[in-house]
This record gives C-alpha cells, sequence and structure tokens, in this order.
C-alpha cells in the first residue's frame, strides 16, 4: 500500500495543498503536480543545476529534495522571474542581451542560481560570480556569456539601487 501524505507547499507566493507519496521530490512535484514546467531535469543527483530552485532565498537542487521538506518554507521557480503580465524580468533580459543561454535547457536553474546569489552578494565580482556559476553544467555557452549576463544584471541593479 501506498502511503500518501498531505502537505502544503508556497511556491512563488501561490499556496498550495497536496497528497503525494513521501518520497516524491520537489522537482517533480513542481512539474507533474503544480505544472511549473521551467524547473528542468536534468541529472536528477543534484550535478548539472538544472533543477535549481530558491528555497527560502537560497539555491537548492529540488531533484535532492524531497517536496515535503519544502513545507513551511517559500519556494520560487523560473517562473517567479518574469512580472504577472510575461514581461521578462531584468536576469532574463540580461541573459538573452549577453546571449547567456543557446540551447536554454541549463538556464532556468543557472537564472535561479544568480537570483539567489545575487540577492545575498549584489555587489558580486566578475570573478565571484564565475566561481558560483561553477556549480551548474552547460554544454553549449562555455559560461563567459552567462557570467557577463549575470554580471550586467548586477550592474544594473546596483544602479537603480
Amino acid at each position: 500500500m501506498t502511503e500518501i501524505q498531505l502537505i502544503e507547499l508556497t511556491v512563488n507566493g501561490e499556496r498550495h495543498e497536496l497528497a503525494v507519496e513521501p518520497r516524491r521530490t520537489l522537482v517533480d512535484v513542481l512539474r507533474h503536480d503544480l505544472r511549473l514546467t521551467g524547473t528542468h531535469v536534468g541529472c536528477e543527483h543534484g550535478i548539472c543545476g538544472a533543477c535549481t530552485v530558491l528555497v527560502d532565498g537560497a539555491p537548492a537542487r529540488a531533484c535532492l529534495m524531497f517536496a515535503a521538506q519544502a513545507e513551511g518554507c517559500e519556494v520560487r521557480t523560473v517562473e517567479s522571474l518574469a512580472a504577472p503580465n510575461g514581461e521578462l524580468g531584468d536576469l532574463q533580459r540580461a541573459f538573452s542581451a549577453h546571449h547567456g543561454l543557446q540551447c536554454g535547457f541549463c538556464t532556468p536553474g543557472f537564472l535561479m542560481l544568480a537570483e539567489g546569489y545575487l540577492s545575498e552578494r549584489p555587489d558580486a565580482t566578475k570573478e565571484e560570480i564565475r566561481e558560483v556559476v561553477a556549480a551548474n553544467l552547460c554544454r553549449c555557452t562555455g559560461y563567459q556569456t552567462i557570467v557577463e549576463a549575470i554580471d550586467a544584471c548586477a550592474s544594473a541593479r546596483r544602479e537603480h539601487a
């Protein structure tokens, strides 16, 4: 018999009550139950970073976390970066302007990693950004354009602060 657990998740500011198996990962619940498919599933071992979301503001690998562990936390996915009307957020626009993506598979994970990092370190240097993005894998861009995009967004945010 399969055990089912009732959990309440707050994702992108919305509360959801879900009946899930205790072993269901956060990435599976986000994608299949909540239909937030911007969070990608890559390696399922926490290595690639494609599933990175913010949990209470900190980057977390959603493939390594059970959905039940996120109960009581604020979860943000890549869908939270855009405005309600669909207009891209500043970080997304910077990725586009600096060609910080090619195939796009890893992009949501990089965006959420960067969003979490910049909220903690708004004055990050290019060298620090380069070190942080090394935590995620990209096979297409060579990382330079990703670093430039994050740095440009950080600079613009500092100017507007």
